[in-house]
């Protein structure tokens, strides 16, 4: 899920084989499939819009605040990982037993969640419209729960151009474990020096470049083609 970080790479990672034995240490191959995060590569995804309006904001950012061990980031990647909203929000109000504000506020996350959805990002749906046009074959392979991922194949036609999506919550495994990325590349038949893997984290753009794909920090949807067309 989205997470801010001040590293930025504005091109493709060096590429290193690792894991396989026939992958190749550096990518000569045209790129054929292109790989794409969810949450601030393909959408806009902002989970205070589910609490707005609702609750004061002064609680909204209480309960969004990451210096807090057993807020709302922790939670979200539990339930990345496969834990129900329900246990999600049980375990909250243990360990938040005596503040009713914060506990309702984490109720309408699960509540309201198509509102967390502000549309998909710049650019985006004529980028994947581009692309498929273009013969690429097109991926999703995001930390979320599957819940959401439904929601988002509903609300924007453009995500029906992706041929299949790997969700953490499903796998019980999350970026950037090398495992859900050997799970990308098995179950869609990927060469991993002919494919591109966009996340806006650092850290899982390097994690996919360490298992033999093409790992690129995402900045925007110009960013992201410029990079396809540079790898060709």
């Amino acid at each position: 899920m989205p997470q801010t970080s001040n590293r930025r790479s504005r091109i493709p990672l060096p590429h290193k084989a690792h894991g396989r034995a026939n992958r190749k240490a550096e990518g000569t191959m045209p790129i054929t499939d292109v790989v794409f995060d969810y949450c601030g590569v393909l959408l806009d995804w902002r989970p205070e819009l589910t609490m707005e309006g609702l609750v004061p904001t002064p609680v909204i950012r209480r309960v969004l605040d990451r210096a807090d061990p057993y807020g709302f980031w922790h939670y979200d990647l539990m339930s990345d990982l496969g834990w129900s909203p329900e246990q999600v929000l049980a375990d909250f109000r243990r360990r938040h037993p005596h503040d009713d504000a914060l506990n309702e506020a984490m109720r309408l996350y699960f509540a309201n969640y198509r509102r967390a959805f502000a549309g998909m990002m710049p650019g985006m749906p004529a980028l994947l419209h581009e692309l498929h046009e273009h013969g690429y074959r097109l991926w999703g392979l995001t930390n979320f729960s599957t819940p959401f991922v439904t929601l988002a194949h509903a609300e924007f036609p453009a995500m029906h151009l992706l041929g299949g999506t790997i969700v953490s919550s499903q796998e019980r495994c999350a970026k950037p474990d090398p495992q859900i990325y050997e799970i990308a590349i098995e179950r869609f038949g990927l060469r991993p020096e002919q494919a591109m893997f966009f996340d806006d984290k650092f850290e899982n753009a390097r994690a996919a470049t360490e298992i033999g794909l093409h790992g690129v920090q995402f900045i925007d949807a110009g960013q992201a083609l410029q990079a396809v067309r540079d790898a060709r």
